[in-house]
């Protein structure tokens, strides 16, 4: 069903998914990809819970899809914080939900989300990535010439203080300039894989910045003691294994890593067996920790 629910007097939109038969159920909050919305991504791996006995809620965060808020298709790192505490707030008011049983499930970008989200949310039960990006300041800057990158984007900031519009680029392009540059991204979100009425093909230049210096990875040293479940395709060139690593190994226990054989990010997105893989592994481990 379509629900709405407002975080920061933002009216957010989103999908409450609940199985069938006599609740209540344990909660699922979804939260994934940059630019993503919620009928791609999150919104496959919430249907496929629900089918697994999780009420589960795939929601816009503010600024994409049919939710509220402006710059549109801005990347807020603390504003999607706030959004998945407003989500929490939101599933734990149903009836059809476990008050007590909430879990948080992140994927790619939201994966990072999830994470940070969980660890100081004690409302929260339990955390599961799935081909995460936990971004870190430390692992971004490496291959590349940070500090001009930060002034670059200074300068577009400095434009858009002074009086300028807000500036845009592609979200994906096969070729040229994109936010997520090249052939892989793009043959999701350029594609019918990826259709959806609710995504556009632009991302203000300014969520770049965001990317560069968030700090999600810190989660994993902060979400003790909840259990913490990983799961990450074997090869990924946007969202490292070695990313994946370092999260698992930050972490404390109950822990557990679950590697898929995925050549590719976008594999998780929506390929089989991969999805289904990643969603049997995220279904036991809710099971025996929610």
């Amino acid at each position: 069903m379509r629900v709405e629910f407002v975080a920061d007097g933002l009216t957010l939109a989103g999908d409450l998914r609940v199985p069938a038969g006599a609740g209540p159920w344990p909660g699922l909050v979804f939260t994934g990809p940059f630019t993503g919305v919620r009928d791609q991504v999150t919104g496959l791996y919430a249907a496929r819970l629900a089918e697994r006995g999780y009420a589960t809620l795939a929601f816009d965060h503010r600024n994409w899809g049919e939710s509220d808020g402006q710059p549109r298709r801005h990347e807020d790192p603390q504003g999607k914080l706030h959004d998945l505490r407003a989500a929490v707030s939101f599933l734990r008011s149903r009836s059809e939900v476990d008050p007590e049983r909430i879990g948080a499930v992140g994927i790619c970008l939201g994966g990072g989300y999830a994470l940070k989200f969980a660890a100081f949310e004690p409302r929260v039960r339990v955390f599961a990535g799935i081909a995460g990006a936990y971004n870190n300041p430390y692992a971004m800057r490496s291959g590349m010439d940070y500090q001009a990158a930060l002034r670059s984007l200074a300068e577009v900031l400095e434009r858009r203080d002074l009086g300028g519009p807000v500036e845009y680029l592609p979200a994906v392009a096969e070729r040229g300039e994109a936010a997520m540059p090249g052939d892989e991204p793009y043959a999701y979100y350029g594609t019918e894989r990826g259709l959806s009425p609710l995504w556009s093909n632009e991302v203000t230049r300014a969520s770049v910045l965001e990317l560069l210096t968030m700090d999600n990875m810190m989660g994993s040293d902060f979400l003790s003691p909840k259990p913490a479940l990983i799961v990450h395709g074997v090869v990924d060139r946007f969202c490292t294994p070695e990313g994946a690593e370092e999260v698992f190994k930050r972490l404390d226990q109950p822990k557990k890593i679950v590697w898929v054989d995925a050549k590719q990010h976008i594999d998780l997105y929506d390929r089989e067996p991969y999805v289904t893989q990643a969603v049997d592994a995220t279904a036991d481990f809710l099971a025996e920790h929610l």
